[in-house]
């Protein structure tokens, strides 16, 4: 099979497409021929040799996929060969195939398109998992998300909005905060020029925000727990601005907060299967009905990963960057 790999860790350029041993289905897996992946900014830090896969995972940069089951192993009921469909991994998404456990496989959601639908299960089963089934986001409460118009945020905020809340965002540019707008933020805050604490209390009659997930850690965990309602919830899942920073504890203790940090990737496989039922079930109708829809900024080829991991680098894209074998 073609596969991305790295020459060493470094930047964008230590990218390059190389040819690997097929995968083979082990006990309660598939083998899927990808039709897509998606790039996402833990894809960064494991080509600089931050971010190493969990044990036993595929070496291959890759969180997600799209595409046709080739191989089903023993054990697996409900997929069979030839079925389109997409899948969370913890590992090997840039090749032409990849080897994933099959609760961690899911069905097209309807209407959607075999290359777009690797834009979905990341983006996807992170949001669902964190804003809803760990931080149980209600109707109307008040939702805060960083980085709106990237992968996790243009979802979130559809996903948000469908369930009923207020949702807010922050966002680095004017096309990023129209296209927050556009997607159901009832207020994108351009956080180059304003204080997202200020507006978003301003906004909500100095309530704050009930649920806020972010991507940023240390920096604005100060400022999170300041916009924080009372028994408000912060999830984090992001290190993009640090990974210290101190916690002012009487602060949330008064509003009798909650700060949570997660992470997908290394969950163990029977609780990423329990996700991904979930999001069958709660949100692919969602997707279906056309309230939330993957947003993507482009499609390139595999032999292009270095250019997609410096799109994606340097925030130029709006959505998920996708490859293509």
């Amino acid at each position: 099979m073609r596969a991305v790999t790295t020459t060493e860790p470094g930047g964008p350029e230590v990218l390059i497409v190389s040819e690997l041993p097929d995968p083979e289905p082990g006990p309660g897996e598939v083998v899927i021929d990808v039709a897509a992946t998606a790039v996402n900014r833990a894809d960064l830090l494991q080509r600089m040799g931050f971010y190493p896969p969990p044990p036993g995972a595929s070496d291959v940069i890759g969180l997600e996929c799209s595409g046709t089951i080739a191989a089903v192993g023993d054990g697996v009921t409900g997929l069979e060969v030839g079925a389109e469909v997409c899948a969370l991994l913890a590992g090997g998404g840039y090749a032409s195939k990849v080897a994933v456990p099959a609760g961690q496989v899911m069905p097209l959601p309807a209407g959607v398109d075999l290359v777009s639908a690797a834009a979905l299960p990341e983006v996807a089963c992170t949001v669902w998992s964190n804003v809803f089934m760990i931080a149980r986001l209600q109707p109307r409460d008040v939702f805060l998300v960083h980085g709106g118009g990237g992968g996790i945020g243009t979802f979130a905020i559809q996903l948000a909005a469908a369930a009923g809340a207020r949702v807010f965002t922050t966002a680095g540019t004017a096309e990023k905060v129209e296209l927050c707008r556009s997607l159901g933020a009832e207020l994108a805050i351009n956080y180059r020029d304003e204080d997202f604490v200020e507006v978003v209390r301003s906004h909500t009659d100095g309530h704050g925000a009930d649920v806020v997930l972010d991507n940023m850690g240390a920096k604005y965990l100060d400022r999170n727990v300041d916009v924080l309602a009372d028994e408000g919830r912060l999830v984090i899942i992001g290190m993009q601005g640090g990974a210290k920073a101190e916690l002012n504890i009487a602060t949330l203790l008064g509003k009798r907060g909650a700060v949570i940090a997660t992470a997908l990737r290394s969950r163990p496989a029977d609780g990423k299967a329990a996700i991904c039922a979930s999001v069958v079930e709660h949100v692919w109708p969602l997707v279906a009905d056309g309230k939330v829809k993957p947003i993507v900024h482009t499609v390139l080829p595999l032999a292009d990963a270095s250019e997609a991991h410096r799109i994606v680098e340097g925030s130029r894209h709006a959505g998920k960057v996708l490859l293509t074998p």
